[in-house]
């Protein structure tokens, strides 16, 4: 946490905000993982453009206004219990707050409790730390490229089960735990399922369910366990809406058989032992 959902949903908050705002002073607080990679004042006067995703990584473009050319970005990553907020200015900054934007618009602030999150200076996608970050991650899962048999060809000669297949991010990205017991549920798949016996209908699938869970998430503002927030400070509701995660000794919505909750790579995985064959 935050997975894809919830950064698309942070992403969907601040787009009115930072596009087109101008940045009139950049503060930093404790260190994050990385270093920012820029001093912050060369931020001052720059402007925002429409944020992008990609997997769990926000990029916030920024460019010249006097030129009209790009200047290059920040690379934001929420971490394990982060929340990108847009704030009013002159809000106080407390201890886990990281990265403050000041923007003709507003205070864009990463707050980030465990300092898993980061905020890095590239030049451009392609540029240094930020082209390391983003290399090898899996194809968006609401993108063209996201089909069966680009799945299919994926998981041939895995032999981890499915569910840690789906949650290594190389082949699709941003299907997190949650996500993935809902999707390998709705798809009647048992989440240790070896990858490679996923045949091409059962591939089909789990396409068609990885987006609309997905999409389910983003509508409802993603899941909130315990730290999430959008970019208004308003919580997730998707986690009232599952139909197996986290329902361990409750019947299963579809047939009534007892939910399990399994251990798989030390995270937990719940199913219904009949809904979902291997």
């Amino acid at each position: 946490m935050p997975e894809l959902p919830e950064v698309e949903v942070t992403r969907l908050g601040i787009a009115g905000p930072w596009t087109g705002a101008i940045v009139r002073d950049v503060r930093l607080g404790k260190p994050l993982r990385w270093p920012l990679g820029v001093e912050p004042q060369r931020l001052v006067g720059l402007q925002g453009e429409s944020p992008w995703r990609r997997g769990k990584y926000l990029w916030l473009p920024l460019r010249q206004p006097t030129r009209d050319v790009t200047a290059g970005g920040l690379l934001i990553h929420l971490g394990m219990s982060g929340t990108l907020q847009v704030l009013p200015e002159g809000t106080p900054a407390g201890p886990h707050d990281h990265v403050d934007v000041l923007t003709d618009r507003g205070l864009l602030r990463l707050h980030d409790p465990r300092r898993f999150g980061a905020a890095v200076w590239g030049a451009s996608l392609d540029d240094g730390p930020v082209a390391k970050l983003l290399a090898g991650l899996g194809v968006e899962p609401f993108s063209a490229d996201w089909t069966a048999e680009r799945l299919r060809q994926g998981l041939q000669g895995r032999r981890v089960a499915i569910k840690q297949a789906l949650l290594a991010g190389d082949i699709v990205v941003g299907v997190g735990n949650i996500y993935a017991s809902e999707v390998l549920f709705r798809a009647g798949i048992h989440p240790r399922t070896p990858a490679h016996r996923v045949g091409p209908a059962r591939c089909q699938r789990l396409v068609d369910e990885v987006r609309t869970v997905l999409g389910e998430a983003v509508r409802l503002g993603g899941s909130t366990l315990r730290d999430f927030r959008d970019a208004s400070g308003q919580s997730g509701h998707f986690q009232l809406t599952t139909r197996v995660y986290d329902r361990e000794g409750q019947p299963c919505l579809s047939c009534g058989t007892v939910i399990r909750r399994i251990v798989q790579g030390q995270r937990s995985t719940w199913l219904c032992p009949r809904c979902q064959r291997p």
